[in-house]
């Protein structure tokens, strides 16, 4: 079953509160912020070959290409809420966040550098 659409005003509102680190912020508000902006990834970037993880909070499938179905997907990409959200909003950039270890990217196709930052 498909989650609801998340509300554009209440989403970035998560977003904007959470500030730059997300540690000042409720875990709903964190939580919230995060399925957002996952949501924006897979409305962007559409598909099925990329599955993007911000545990414990959510995950998401995108970019197009040839879909996963069954076991571990080839192609991974999992962060911490605070270096997602730093991604989603740009004040991380993709080859930084790589090169010092806060984004986990395995596959081929697992590169989000075009799809980012969201907001």
């Amino acid at each position: 079953m498909a989650r609801a659409r998340i509300d554009d005003a209440a989403g970035t509102a998560a977003v904007r509160e959470c500030g730059a680190d997300a540690g000042g912020a409720s875990r709903d508000i964190r939580a919230l912020a995060v399925r957002y902006t996952l949501q924006l990834l897979a409305e962007k970037a559409s598909g099925n070959t990329v599955e993007v993880r911000v545990p414990p909070f959510g995950a998401v499938q995108c970019v197009a290409g040839p879909r996963h179905t069954r076991g571990t997907p080839p192609n991974v990409v999992e962060t911490d809420v605070a270096t997602w959200l730093a991604l989603a909003t740009g004040s991380l950039g993709w080859s930084d966040g790589v090169a010092t270890g806060r984004i986990h990217a395995s596959g081929q196709r697992a590169d989000l550098a075009g799809e980012l930052p969201l907001l």
